[in-house]
């Protein structure tokens, strides 16, 4: 409990001033709200003493004015302490976000997208609940206990002592149903972050489940995640069920035990008819703090365990992060160099040794079977991944002593597996470069070789492409990032595999448009086709992360090696479709 409240003060802190003002008006109604049934006690005594009907009218309209003031309280009480929750629950949300941004990609690989969500959604919520709503109800109501019990003892504490009889068994109850409730909830929430993720991998992967006719066995499956979440609510149900019958089944005790020995005390003479009418009055302004209590245990419980899995997601330290003093990135062009590099992935390794060096505005390529570590080899350059041993170094310079973000923007990268945006073609071409005029967005789609596309398109580069690009061909969205990247005028250029979904003319034509722009500027490539990289000034082949082969396309060709039989390949498949 210490460090969920260590972590939530610095976001509370930053609204004292709210919760202040919150606290004040919590204050003013409580002690509207206890002032209340002393004037009732004042008015009875008054009726059955004979006093004048002038002061009985003064004593009701001061109930009254009391409890409008008690009522306008409760109103700021509810709008600022309310509205502070959901302040906070705005911050949590976007400092969780900006979290999740600048974690690397191991981290998305441990945890599912649906799961993300249900913590930033639905945990988030409940964590709102506890620090809104069953805070301030908390403050309300340990208040007004303290009032009610403080005038109670004061007008009679033996027949107060009888009214907390119960108390104990109350106590009992919250700390019984208290941790029982806590874990079912947060198995609950277990189980929400799987449904979640169940429906988000059949949405994104609906074209598959058509395909192979699965509709059926999805349906099952989400069947029966789902009939585990019910049956874990209902568990959650039938412990609140118990929970709140004790609760009521305390508190008509409580009013039992006030009439049976305040109406003896009444009958003896010990206590006015006006102070007994008192306590009932207090006794039923303490229904709601008895109630209050089970419901604001519920409510803490469950956003205890919601933000314990916020906790564990911000816990989590970015492997890829800029040292405390960063060094400036390089301006313009720089060599590249890697260094003994080796890559690991759960004790599979990617890269072994690999070293190469690249001068500045040389264009290379990259070659080699699937699996050999192409991609990998280009990934440690913007740093999003490190490598596990050996350095890669950026003008002279180990790019781990960059800001990432500072190295980033100076490169411009078309990864293997293109992702568009729910956005325009505009948009998503600016993604790196917001700033950009709509003729130099329209540039950079032109040297993408989109000019037939855009023109085939109902409204140019106005045109929503869908979630994910869905309504673009592979092609078509591969050309759009590789204008995302040329926008940026990136000083290295790293095409992965980018040319991939287009065919061999669209290819040319590509390639034609952007030698150019490659002049003077560090450019990578890496492709199946040696139609792509022959012009390349070096080529490097991979095998099972080891560079095996390296030199220009006719030196390639003279080892008559791994290269050499891929152009002989691609050359017979040429031949057979012109047949």
């Amino acid at each position: 409990m210490n460090a969920d409240l260590k972590f939530c003060l610095p976001y509370l802190r930053k609204y004292r001033r709210k919760i202040a003002l919150g606290t004040g008006a919590l204050v003013c109604k409580d002690l509207a709200g206890a002032g209340v049934p002393l004037l009732i006690k004042w008015a009875i005594d008054a009726l059955t003493a004979g006093a004048p009907l002038g002061r009985v009218a003064w004593l009701a309209g001061a109930v009254a004015a009391l409890s409008l003031v008690k009522g306008v309280f409760m109103y700021w009480m509810r709008v600022i302490l309310v509205g502070v929750s959901r302040d906070v629950e705005y911050d949590m949300r976007n400092d969780l976000f900006a979290h999740l941004v600048r974690l690397d990609g191991g981290f998305f690989a441990r945890y599912r997208t649906g799961d993300l969500m249900a913590r930033a959604t639905n945990d988030l919520n409940a964590v709102r609940m506890m620090m809104g709503p069953a805070v301030m109800y908390l403050a309300e109501t340990s208040l007004t206990l303290v009032l009610a019990l403080g005038v109670m003892l004061a007008v009679d504490w033996r027949l107060t002592l009888w009214a907390l009889a119960p108390a104990p068994l109350i106590s009992v109850a919250v700390a019984f149903f208290g941790r029982r409730i806590h874990d079912r909830f947060e198995a609950i929430q277990k189980l929400f972050s799987d449904i979640s993720s169940r429906v988000q991998e059949s949405l994104a992967g609906i074209r598959v489940i058509r395909a192979y006719v699965q509709e059926e066995a999805e349906m099952r499956r989400f069947q029966e995640l789902n009939e585990r979440f019910i049956g874990e609510n209902l568990r959650l149900a039938k412990l609140s069920g118990l929970f709140l019958p004790l609760l009521h089944f305390c508190i008509g005790l409580t009013f039992l035990l006030v009439l049976w020995v305040g109406g003896l005390r009444l009958m003896e003479g010990r206590i006015t008819l006006g102070s007994f009418v008192m306590f009932n009055t207090y006794m039923g302004m303490l229904v709601w703090p008895m109630i209050a209590f089970g419901w604001v245990t519920n409510l803490v419980e469950r956003g205890r365990a919601s933000l314990g899995r916020i906790r564990e997601l911000l816990a989590v330290e970015p492997r890829i992060a800029a040292p405390a003093s960063p060094k400036a990135v390089p301006a313009g062009p720089c060599d590249v160099e890697l260094h003994a590099v080796g890559v690991e992935f759960d004790g599979r390794s990617a890269l072994r040794g690999v070293s190469l060096r690249i001068s500045a505005g040389e264009t290379v390529a990259i070659v080699g079977r699937t699996g050999s570590g192409k991609s990998t080899l280009v990934h440690l350059i913007p740093r999003l991944l490190d490598p596990s041993s050996g350095c890669v170094r950026l003008g002279g310079v180990d790019v781990r002593e960059f800001d990432p973000r500072e190295l980033r923007r100076r490169i411009g990268f078309v990864p293997q597996e293109t992702f568009l945006f729910s956005a325009t073609l505009a948009d998503n071409i600016a993604l790196g470069a917001p700033g950009a005029s709509r003729e130099e967005i329209l540039r950079a789609a032109l040297m993408a070789g989109l000019e037939q596309d855009l023109a085939s398109f109902p409204q140019g580069l106005d045109t929503e492409v869908g979630e994910r690009g869905l309504t673009l061909s592979g092609g078509q969205k591969q050309r759009v990032a590789i204008a995302r990247a040329l926008l940026r005028n990136p000083e290295i250029l790293i095409l992965d595999d980018a040319l991939s979904a287009v065919d061999t003319l669209t290819e040319d034509r590509i390639l034609r448009s952007l030698r150019e722009f490659m002049l003077g500027r560090t450019t990578i490539l890496i492709s199946h086709r040696v139609s792509t990289v022959r012009e390349a000034n070096r080529i490097y082949v991979l095998e099972q992360g080891r560079i095996v082969e390296q030199g220009s396309h006719e030196e390639l060709l003279e080892l008559n090696g791994y290269y050499a039989d891929l152009y002989q390949k691609q050359l017979l498949e040429e031949e057979l479709e012109q047949i």
